[in-house]
């Protein structure tokens, strides 16, 4: 038999204010009557639903659903058949019909949800849009706002994943992170709006708030056989991969590696607000390298010369070295070879001695 857990407006008459006082204190004689009392009360305590209600129409459309909690004006109204799910706040999980184990705390808090299953809103129009996405965690204003067809989200902070409408498995922490994503998947935005389109990656910080990064557990720790890390001027971070199957046109470097003959290596020190301890550097000056070769500097986002790029160096270097060492070679060799003629020569001359003997006597 279906209990409907309603709040009826029959021969009661009069404001809302009064009606609101009666629901009040008829749900607290429910709980102060004793046993035998509160076994006859059929309307608005739902005994064997294990049902929580308090509010103007929190819960009141229930006929199967169980073991849900609504408090607050119109928490939970449209609730036929959804179980375990917990409402606290006007009009939080309002649309919620057959949806199960969703938290919704704040007002409008979930408050299109119908059929979505097991998700958490937390605060003011948390999960405002969605219908019957699973699994997402909205914490805050705002968060997880826009109509959302995704799974497994979660957004931390005021508007956090607000315009997410299709992407899943993203994560976003911090007031607006995310909030620009719309349709990339398995992204992690902290403190930053993300793409609209991103995917499948992480983003930490936006500039120019943030301008310096410390993280422990990096430095003075061993990574045997691992690579270098190197950036952009976007702060994107990689690594350099040098396998065949990402190149093309490849072709011997030959002389293009004599510009670094050019270069002028140097002794510096840094300006006092970059090390305040003067640590003696040795290197090159971006701007001179860009006379000898512009290929060999990274530039910032004003074009100018920013850094050298020393692995492409290091590379030329090597082209050098192994000129340099070709040419040792095959002069070792024709020194072998004159050796090798010397020493027949003198072998000749060896020979020749007795016989210059004879003659001078």
């Amino acid at each position: 038999m279906k209990t409907k857990t309603s709040v009826t407006k029959n021969s009661m008459t009069g404001s809302p204010s009064r009606h609101g006082l009666f629901l009040t204190a008829f749900v607290l004689a429910c709980f102060v009557l004793p046993p035998q009392a509160r076994a006859v009360c059929r309307q608005d305590c739902d005994l064997s639903g294990g049902n929580t209600f308090l509010g103007d129409d929190a819960l009141v459309n229930n006929t199967t659903g169980v073991a849900n909690t609504a408090i607050g004006a119109s928490a939970l109204p449209s609730n036929t058949e959804g179980t375990s799910n917990t409402a606290t706040g006007s009009f939080a999980l309002s649309s919620n019909i057959r949806g199960f184990e969703n938290t919704a705390t704040g007002v409008e808090a979930l408050l299109r949800n119908t059929t979505g299953n097991a998700n958490t809103g937390t605060g003011f129009s948390a999960l405002f849009h969605n219908k019957s996405g699973n699994s997402k965690t909205a914490i805050g204003a705002n968060a997880l706002f826009d109509k959302n067809r995704g799974q497994h989200n979660t957004a931390v902070g005021f508007n956090a994943l607000h315009g997410n409408q299709a992407a899943s498995f993203n994560i976003a922490l911090g007031s607006n992170a995310g909030a620009e994503l719309s349709s990339g998947d398995d992204n992690i935005d902290i403190g930053n709006a993300g793409r609209p389109d991103g995917a499948s990656t992480i983003r930490i910080g936006t500039p120019p708030h943030q301008t310096n990064t410390y993280i422990a557990g990096i430095s003075g720790v061993t990574v045997a056989g691992g690579v270098g890390v190197v950036i952009d001027l976007h702060g994107h971070l990689g690594t350099v991969v040098s396998s065949e199957r990402y190149k093309e046109s490849v072709k011997p470097m030959d002389k293009a590696s004599e510009a670094i003959l050019a270069l002028k290596p140097v002794t510096f020190r840094y300006e006092h607000d970059l090390d305040p301890e003067g640590i003696p550097q040795f290197g090159l000056v971006a701007e001179d390298v860009e006379k000898v070769n512009p290929g060999l500097v990274a530039r910032d986002s004003d074009g100018k010369p920013f850094t050298v790029r020393y692995d492409a160096v290091n590379a030329m270097l090597l082209n050098e070295f192994l000129k340099e060492h070709r040419k040792v070679e095959e002069q070792q060799k024709e020194i072998e070879a004159l050796a090798s003629k010397l020493q027949k020569v003198s072998n000749e001359i060896e020979l020749l001695k007795p016989k210059l003997r004879v003659v001078e006597n």
